[in-house]
């Protein structure tokens, strides 16, 4: 394999990594329900917090059966606040969808590696002030800040591998 081909087979799978988790991160914004149901559970979080637990349970345990808690009655009560999330999940299908075009030329396609970039790194202030004003604990909001950071290192390196091709006129 020459040079030229081996960057371009990097470009392809750092792509599909990034789409890939776009569609996944899109496809968990649609269960909410289940899948706190699903990780109260394997965290064994409701036993650290209810009696008999430890007189002082772990933050976020009790933050998790909080959450827990307030999605199920919204759920019961008002289920038609999840169709946020349910377009929550068709933005990052969008976007996903998107960069195929990445992956069919990625020199001609260069500004959507911009665009994802710019994209993970205003995903860093968003969850740090939204996440205040919503009353998410900043350990959580550190969390979300991290999808923005391994999202952009893949981009990052596309673009670079991008401009390389550019620069020798392939």
């Amino acid at each position: 394999m020459n040079r030229e081909q081996i960057i371009r087979h990097r470009i392809q799978l750092l792509t599909w990594f990034f789409i890939v988790g776009l569609v996944i991160s899109g496809a968990t914004a649609i269960p909410l329900v289940t899948e706190l149901d699903w990780l109260v559970k394997i965290t064994d979080a409701r036993r650290l917090v209810e009696p008999p637990a430890s007189p002082n349970p772990p933050v976020w345990a009790i933050w998790l059966i909080k959450v827990q808690a307030i999605l199920q009655e919204t759920s019961d009560h008002h289920p038609i606040l999840f169709y946020g999330t349910d377009w929550l999940a068709f933005g990052h299908f969008v976007i996903a969808s998107a960069f195929v075009g990445a992956l069919r030329d990625p020199v001609r396609n260069r500004w959507l590696f911009d665009f994802g970039m710019i994209a993970c790194v205003l995903v860093i202030p968003f969850a740090l002030v939204f996440g205040a004003v919503r009353g998410i604990p900043f350990w959580w909001r550190l969390i979300d800040c991290s999808f923005g950071v391994f999202g952009f290192i893949p981009l990052w390196f596309c673009r670079r591998w991008t401009m390389e091709l550019e620069r020798s006129g392939r």
